[in-house]
């Protein structure tokens, strides 16, 4: 048939192609938990280290590994011990399984009776495989479906996640398109014995996915092995590596990592990741220097008043009663501001004596803001003061104590906020570089350069010409630009670290002002 010719044509792609200090706590809200933690490190599978340059432009494809197999072969065991044995912290493990189609009603009857065939790829949607893996390889954020196996349905529930340094996708058919191919650096075939791949599926339908013995088994001979005939044996021969006898193949799983951290060397001795994994604020710092001050940028009126509370907040004798609440009323004022930048248009209304008004309404769809945790969640009541039903949401972003950058760590945005105005709030910007992740994050989910509205009540001024450079649509509105930044990123004279004078904890010695998280 048609469709069987297009499966082939699928599967043969052409070979070649005041009071005491408080614990230091970084936020209520928890992050994604890591994907494991070796004796060497945690390895994060929700966030990662800048994705970009200082010019904001991507710096460099993630590595991409593609695992594919008989069905219960292993390749997920397989992933995870590459995974542990790289001692890369930052990876992303996706499964084929997410991509399933949404069934029709018909075949939902069929799949509840185990006559539905979910090993032939036509089950699979490589549209969204496909463009999800780009995506990820560029190190935007993707939504990944979460299927589930019990009632054979796509939740409504989606999961958000970044590309990282390596990237493992594993699945049965991860080898049966030919654009798909193209996406993956590595390709590793898991061969495993066919009685015991039965054995495991067996077990793990029974016991994970709530099927009985008997259904198990009619899916697996009318189904899983003629399409693992098929379709996906004869993807061996397209894999780099085959590995014989699954997880227990430790010298197979070595070899492996051997050359990929190969691969991962070779790229940094290109010095494409040079500025992005070792002096990335080093390059903000040398960068832009002299440069007058752009005019995206608009700062509250230096008032007597506003001066005034600059003072009180400055000054290390300031209590931190009286820091809390002169830096809210900054806050109020900086908000009020950012506000009246926003777009409005005209509006007649009709007062209470039957006269006509001509005002002003705002001419957006809606307003969200979103915070830099720590520090720039001490900015949301001043928000929502202001913003009725305001939505918030909020980017943790922490430094590597390792490297000196920032690292994206947790990440919870409201949903559709591709057409919104965005109040990205943060209270320090020293050198840019958390600002800057955050801005690439909110571009990253859709919404336009010139939408995005950066509130800081302090900033340098390298901070400043920091995010105009690499992004010049982006309106960066703040109370203060002072001049200077010493070697370790304060910014001078500064206000301290905002997040331990607020909250009343302990910072750390190499604390810096650009994000008020603890360091890794």
């Amino acid at each position: 048939s048609n469709s069987s010719a297009e499966s082939l044509d699928r599967l043969y792609p052409t070979v070649g192609s005041s009071k005491p200090p408080r614990k230091r706590t970084t936020s209520q809200c928890k992050s994604e938990p890591p994907l494991l933690r070796t004796s060497k490190r945690t390895i994060y599978t929700a966030g990662r280290p800048p994705w970009y340059n200082e010019h904001g432009t991507q710096s460099k494809e993630a590595f991409v590994i593609g695992l594919g197999g008989g069905s219960a072969s292993g390749k997920t065991t397989v992933a995870t011990m590459i995974i542990e044995a790289l001692d890369v912290p930052w990876v992303v493990l996706l499964s084929m399984d997410s991509f399933y189609k949404v069934l029709t009603k018909q075949q939902q009857e069929q799949a509840a009776s185990n006559d539905f065939n979910f090993d032939h790829p036509d089950a699979f949607d490589f549209d969204l495989i496909i463009a999800t893996l780009k995506k990820l390889k560029q190190g935007k954020s993707v939504k990944i479906p979460i299927y589930d196996f019990t009632t054979h349905s796509r939740k409504k529930e989606w999961k958000t996640l970044y590309g990282a340094n390596v990237i493992i996708f594993e699945g049965i058919m991860a080898f049966a398109d030919k654009e798909l191919l193209k996406l993956l650096d590595l390709k590793i075939f898991v061969d495993t014995d066919s009685d015991i791949r039965l054995v495991r599926r067996l077990r793990r339908d029974i016991s994970e996915r709530g099927r009985d013995i008997e259904g198990v088994i009619k899916q697996y001979n009318k189904f899983v092995k003629p399409a693992f005939d098929q379709y996906i044996q004869p993807t061996m021969r397209l894999a780099d590596i085959v590995v014989p006898r699954g997880s227990g193949n430790t010298v197979a799983i070595d070899l492996i990592v051997q050359h990929v951290h190969s691969q991962l060397e070779e790229v940094r001795a290109t010095g494409d990741l040079l500025t992005v994994c070792l002096v990335f604020r080093a390059a903000l710092a040398s960068a832009h220097q002299c440069h007058p001050l752009p005019q995206t940028l608009s700062v509250l009126k230096s008032t007597p008043q506003v001066r005034g509370m600059h003072t009180i907040i400055r000054n290390k004798e300031t209590s931190r009663d009286e820091f809390i609440f002169y830096s809210k009323r900054l806050m109020r004022l900086l908000i009020e501001h950012a506000l009246s930048l926003l777009p409005f248009q005209s509006c007649t209304v009709q007062t209470p004596q039957g006269h006509d008004y001509e005002g002003r309404t705002y001419s957006g769809k809606q307003i969200t803001g979103v915070s830099i945790l720590r520090a720039g969640e001490t900015m949301e009541p001043a928000l929502r003061a202001v913003c009725k039903d305001v939505r918030i949401g909020t980017i943790l972003i922490q430094t590597n104590c390792n490297t000196g950058e920032p690292e994206l760590h947790y990440l919870r945005l409201p949903k559709d906020i591709s057409e919104d105005h965005v109040i990205l709030m943060d209270c320090t910007v020293s050198t840019g570089a958390a600002a800057m992740m955050a801005v690439r994050v909110l571009l990253d989910h859709d919404v336009p350069e010139d939408k995005i509205f950066l509130l800081s009540l302090l900033m340098a001024e390298m901070g400043v010409h920091s995010v105009a450079y690499a992004f010049p649509r982006v309106k960066i509105i703040t109370t203060a630009v002072d001049k200077k930044v010493n070697d370790l990123f304060r910014i001078i004279p500064g206000i301290g670290n905002f997040g331990d004078r607020y909250f009343g904890t302990d910072a750390p010695p190499d604390w810096s002002d650009d994000e008020d998280a603890l360091s890794t």
